[in-house]
């Protein structure tokens, strides 16, 4: 059974509803989006059937809520977006049901968010290097085919086919291979310029993911060896494809911004990784979770990219060396309290369902 927002909202199922990300976090700028996060009951029909759903959202997913048990379940592996909806400032919060009091913040605070939030703001400088990689190294929309990966042994050296080809005036449509046993990727290479032995070229067409093998008689005579270099174009289709898939689906307003700051990163994916290794720190130091931060301007300044990627690369290594310092001085448990928050999700399902 698919649930809807409009659903939820109709049928009074959401249990919790705040504003998060930026505005949550006091980060907020003119051109930031709202976001919303909250937690849902599902229909009594529903919980006792079996169409089990975790989560709805937009289709942006601007607009998120997690079911009860999946928002517990999350809390229990110390998820930092789901600590935040329990530690969201108040003036954030648009309906909050007396229920979830329940849930109490300090039961999921413990040395396990040592590695959920600086594993997750790792992450995100991953994102910003992977962004990095791709603007600073763009693919051409054409994509190169099987033929430019394949190479002719010379000697001790080897040609680009296509090189070869042309030094020739040959056609690959017009040549044979065959397999050499116990050499992986390396084929004996035949030329029939009247195209009556039926050889099938190099490849069928350019969409080909892999050199084409023909029959060949056993006294035609071989014009050289052809290696085709398999494990590169496996690797180069992958980045291809993954290049391409975020220039669709990459957010333009971010990237103008990243093209216009001239760091060649993404700024707000770094903002983040400092916002959350900084959270960390306040984690192990006071034993809370502090969405909304002091230093709003200076978070802000790494957003508009006034930093080199190296540079903060730098900076968030020395935060991450102290946030392990905090975690290990810590006196904070080192699991969260399982048992209390499996006993209180019991507790308000009882209450829901039972009426």
């Amino acid at each position: 059974m698919a649930l809807s927002i409009a659903d939820l909202r109709q049928h009074n199922l959401i249990l919790l509803e705040v504003v998060s990300g930026s505005r949550a976090y006091g980060l907020a700028t003119p051109e930031s989006d709202t976001d919303i996060r909250g937690v849902f009951y599902l229909p009594r029909h529903v919980w006792y059937g079996l169409d089990y759903v975790p989560q709805v959202s937009n289709e942006t997913n601007d607009v998120v809520y997690y079911e009860l048990g999946r928002f517990v379940e999350l809390l229990l592996s110390s998820n930092p977006n789901m600590l935040e909806l329990l530690a969201v400032p108040e003036d954030c919060v648009r309906m909050r049901s007396p229920l979830m009091a329940a849930f109490r913040a300090e039961w999921f605070v413990s040395k396990v968010c040592q590695q959920s939030f600086a594993g997750y703001a790792y992450k995100q400088m991953m994102k910003a290097r992977g962004l990095n990689k791709k603007i600073v190294n763009p693919m051409p929309r054409e994509k190169k085919t099987v033929l430019d990966f394949c190479y002719v042994l010379q000697g001790a050296q080897s040609v680009p086919l296509r090189a070869w080809l042309a030094q020739r005036g040959w056609q690959q449509e017009k040549m044979g291979l065959s397999r050499i046993d116990h050499a992986r990727g390396l084929y004996a290479m035949f030329y029939d310029e009247t195209k009556r032995l039926g050889y099938q070229g190099v490849v069928h067409q350019a969409t080909a993911n892999h050199v084409a093998l023909s029959s060949i008689a056993p006294d035609a005579v071989s014009v050289g060896y052809l290696s085709f270099n398999q494990d590169g174009y496996s690797s180069y289709c992958r980045e291809y494809a993954s290049y391409w898939q975020w220039v669709q689906q990459r957010n333009e307003a971010r990237y103008t911004s990243t093209q216009a700051h001239g760091q060649q990163y993404d700024a707000k994916n770094m903002m983040h990784t400092f916002r959350l290794l900084e959270m960390a720190c306040d984690v192990a130091r006071y034993g809370e979770i502090r969405p909304r931060r002091p230093n709003r301007e200076a978070l802000l300044a790494i957003k508009q990219g006034q930093f080199t990627y190296d540079d903060l690369v730098a900076r968030a290594e020395v935060l991450m060396e102290e946030v392990s310092r905090l975690f290990a001085a810590s006196s904070l448990p080192e699991q969260v309290n399982r048992d209390a928050a499996i006993a209180a999700l019991v507790w308000v399902r009882e209450q829901l369902y039972s009426v």
